[in-house]
């Protein structure tokens, strides 16, 4: 299944895609796609409505916006340095450990909503994800293998880094990965089932029309479930909290010299078999 929301900013109705493209609108089952959803079996809840009576289902508007593919979540947590290429660029060592750090949760934004380049913001840079939604509530997991039974689907995660904020005042990375509108979701999260392989994605990100980055999920160093394993020692992963799990090679800051994103730059941002994003930036108010 492929769950999308639609409508408003922070008033988005819980929705489906379907194969056909046709979108469905499931509000009158449905309160969010959030985590009372995710912990109350709401997955199979609603593939049960889905294989009933899927093409009989209200129709959402097709020129509604889409939000967030999943309601704001408790927590959004990054792996930083997750591919070797991008550690290598950023002159940093592989990490023996995966690097954790947060984004707070009004960076949640939807796929094609505008991305804000802060008050003093110099160095805005791109970073194309994986992203993971947590679909049951992980704590001490035993294995790697045990993590897949906690993820509810995937979507494209765009990580967007103000890089003076992060790097160049006080050493603070939530400062730089935090602003709002940085992290679009979406535009759909799509079930397991619907990915042969979720460590075998082709990504790419383009600044106005120019390949900028090109990888695949197969080079991360730690893959989705041993991130999820390895965080789950530390802290409880909560039912519709989002992991997102590190970029490939070629963001701004690696680049000889270094390129930063301005007002009127149009990003557009794809993994395979989840879809595209597309984000003009623009200055804040």
């Amino acid at each position: 299944m492929k769950l999308i929301r639609f409508g408003e900013f922070r008033q988005e109705k819980p929705g489906i895609l379907l194969d056909s493209g046709a979108r469905k609108d499931l509000s009158d089952a449905f309160s969010d796609w959030d985590s009372d959803f995710f912990d109350n079996d709401g997955l199979a809840k609603l593939a049960d409505i889905v294989a009933s009576r899927g093409d009989e289902l209200p129709d959402a508007p097709a020129d509604a916006r889409l939000g967030s593919c999943v309601a704001r979540p408790y927590k959004v947590i990054c792996i930083g340095l997750n591919y070797e290429e991008h550690a290598r660029e950023s002159g940093l060592e592989i990490p023996p450990e995966p690097i954790v750090f947060f984004k707070a949760t009004n960076t949640v934004v939807g796929p094609y909503d505008n991305v804000t380049i802060p008050r003093n913001g110099e160095k805005t840079d791109w970073e194309v994800e994986l992203g993971v939604i947590i679909g049951k509530a992980a704590s001490y997991l035993a294995s790697g293998e045990a993590a897949a039974d906690h993820i509810a689907g995937y979507c494209i995660s765009h990580d967007v880094s103000e890089r003076a904020f992060q790097l160049e005042r006080g050493g603070q990375w939530v400062k730089g990965k935090s602003c709002d509108t940085f992290n679009p979701l979406g535009p759909f999260m799509a079930t397991p089932d619907e990915l042969a392989d979720p460590m075998n994605l082709a990504m790419s990100l383009d600044v106005n029309g120019v390949r900028k980055q090109s990888g695949n999920t197969s080079t991360m160093i730690f893959d989705v479930c041993e991130l999820i394993r390895y965080l789950s020692q530390f802290f409880t992963l909560e039912p519709g909290d989002v992991l997102t799990t590190g970029t490939p090679s070629g963001v701004g800051l690696g680049m000889n010299p270094p390129e930063f994103l301005s007002v009127g730059d149009v990003v557009e941002l794809a993994v395979e078999g989840l879809g595209s994003q597309r984000q003009t930036c623009v200055a804040a108010e």
